[in-house]
């Protein structure tokens, strides 16, 4: 039983070391693995593997009496699941995609209110969302805008300013 005990714990202290060095096995042999095993040979797999493998043998052979080698067939089939569990998370997780990030030609036909008042053809400021965020700046137009007047963005100057024209209604 002190066999399995101490196979679940390295898997256990295997699973947090993997937090930092994932990849390791993967990358230890130089490429040659590369895509071979898709990633069944990542550490959150093999710790899964090896703790579960321990710690349900330990259970099986303290808590029925069947022996070493039934505990041992236990261990390796719950070892097996839970390692191909920790293989289908983490392709899934790995899989998981953001949103592209925002570009300067996104606030291109944007919509957005003036905060200090714009000059003809001098520079104020303006409130805009970008991607659900507000956004804050600078704002050239060719005629003057007041404060508070709804405004739409023609073209972006640079990543901190643009040319807006005032909404006619």
């Amino acid at each position: 039983m002190t066999w399995f005990l101490g196979l679940g714990i390295a898997g256990i202290v295997l699973l947090v070391l993997s937090l930092v060095f994932d990849g390791v096995l993967e990358g230890a042999f130089g490429g040659a693995l590369d895509g071979l095993f898709d990633g069944l040979l990542s550490l959150p797999v093999v710790a899964g593997f090896l703790s579960m493998f321990g710690f349900s043998g330990a259970i099986v052979l303290g808590g029925t009496g069947l022996g070493a080698s039934a505990a041992t067939g236990v261990g390796i089939v719950t070892g097996v699941a839970a390692g191909w569990l920790a293989w289908k998370f983490s392709r899934a997780l790995m899989r998981d995609q953001t949103d592209a990030t925002p570009r300067q030609e996104d606030l291109v036909g944007t919509a957005g209110s003036v905060v200090t008042a714009i000059p003809a053809d001098g520079y104020g400021e303006v409130l805009l969302r970008l991607a659900g965020h507000p956004v804050k700046l600078a704002a050239r137009s060719a005629v003057p805008v007041a404060r508070g007047a709804e405004i739409w963005v023609e073209a972006s100057l640079s990543s901190t300013s643009v040319a807006v024209r005032p909404v006619e209604r």
